[in-house]
């Protein structure tokens, strides 16, 4: 009796279910092990930041964003390869070809996923920056508070008028010279903090920095290519400010609480007065936004004895323009990054931003005294 042997997939066919496979297996080995902090620990700081220093050093050759590129080719390479599946599917009407051209699009997305997972989400599982440096922050009072945003206050607007302004008093200081001098902003701060001495490269510029700020970002750290990114639309004064911010990933403070803070630090105690003046000025936003909510009229006191004329017209440029570009966009943006950092167990979200005042009030309270 004759025994037919049963037809045997395709390697084509096969190929995306593997394909599929092992990104989930990775994501689910990250899953088993980000509780492991010994483990992630190991893996941040002895693999994982070694191979984006690489990059980051690697891709500083090339003055643009590497990442943006990147990104713009793969967003443009998935829509090709939709509308081939699209066209494919209709020339011969037949399915099979446009679900294995859906399943490998899947999997390339799956892909990506994992690498997220063990080129940045495991920088959330590690000791803290806090906990690394053995800072302590303590429950404060409102005088507390209000004594450390009256001296940045004080401290902002003494530094207002030592930046280059044009005609109508904005601040006008050259763009290009943000990220020439920012990778030197780290120097100071990072004798006080060990953990942050590392090679500095400097942040790049992004071009469809417009884009950013119509979705609410300020700019964006790219593990794959190590890159520190700046949205350049934004506000002049406040750029450089956001450059130590987003450097301070390259040192893998990973918590957006920790990478203000640390930003806002490594500006203060530089000897750039244009990185002082913004970082100053940052702090500020967010100790207003704190003391404005248990105390406006000590707000409104201090804002009042402090304010410069170039501070006032700094602070209503930056609140003009972020008001200009509200829009439902920006909400959901918001909405999304909330969600995936409280998926990767930070519990604040996004309004993490605003919990830096925390370590603010510790840390700058000693100098006071």
């Amino acid at each position: 009796m004759e025994i037919k042997s049963r037809r045997v997939p395709s390697l084509k066919t096969c190929i995306p279910l593997w394909a599929a496979v092992l990104p989930l297996s990775l994501v689910g080995l990250f899953e088993v092990l980000k509780g492991n902090t010994a483990f992630m620990s190991g893996w941040v700081f002895g693999v994982m930041a070694p191979i984006e220093r690489f990059f980051g050093r690697l891709w500083s050759i090339f003055p643009f964003s590497v990442a943006e590129a990147l990104t713009a080719l793969f967003l443009a390479g998935c829509v090709a390869w939709l509308v081939r599946a699209v066209v494919l599917v209709i020339r011969q009407r037949a399915p099979l070809p446009f679900l294995r051209r859906l399943l490998a699009l899947g999997a390339v997305w799956l892909w990506l996923w994992a690498g997220l997972c063990w080129l940045w989400n495991a920088a959330y599982y590690v000791p803290t920056f806090a906990q690394r440096e053995g800072l302590n922050t303590a429950p404060y009072s409102v005088e507390e508070l209000a004594a450390v945003t009256r001296y940045f206050a004080q401290r902002a607007a003494a530094l207002s008028s030592q930046v280059a302004r044009d005609d109508e008093g904005h601040f006008a200081e050259n763009l290009s010279g943000y990220f020439r001098r920012g990778a030197g902003v780290y120097g100071n701060i990072a004798r006080k903090f060990s953990s942050l001495e590392i090679q500095s490269v400097r942040a790049k510029p992004l071009l469809c920095s417009r884009l950013q700020s119509v979705l609410g970002f300020t700019g964006v750290y790219f593990p794959f290519t190590g890159e520190a990114n700046v949205n350049v639309d934004a506000p002049a004064c406040l750029i450089p400010a956001t450059i130590a911010h987003e450097m301070s990933h390259q040192r893998m403070v990973a918590s957006e609480l920790e990478a203000n803070f640390v930003g806002i630090a490594a500006c203060t105690a530089c000897e750039d007065t244009v990185f002082q003046y913004s970082g100053y000025l940052m702090g500020l936003i967010q100790l207003c936004n704190a003391l404005y909510s248990v105390s406006p009229d000590t707000w409104y006191a201090i804002a009042g004895e402090a304010f410069t004329p170039e501070l006032s017209t700094d602070w209503s440029d930056n609140n003009a323009y972020w008001a200009a570009l509200k829009s439902p966009v920006e909400e959901a943006a918001g909405e999304m990054y909330d969600s995936f950092l409280k998926g990767n167990d930070q519990e604040l979200g996004i309004r993490s931003y605003g919990a830096c005042v925390d370590l603010m009030v510790s840390y700058y309270s000693r100098q006071l005294k």
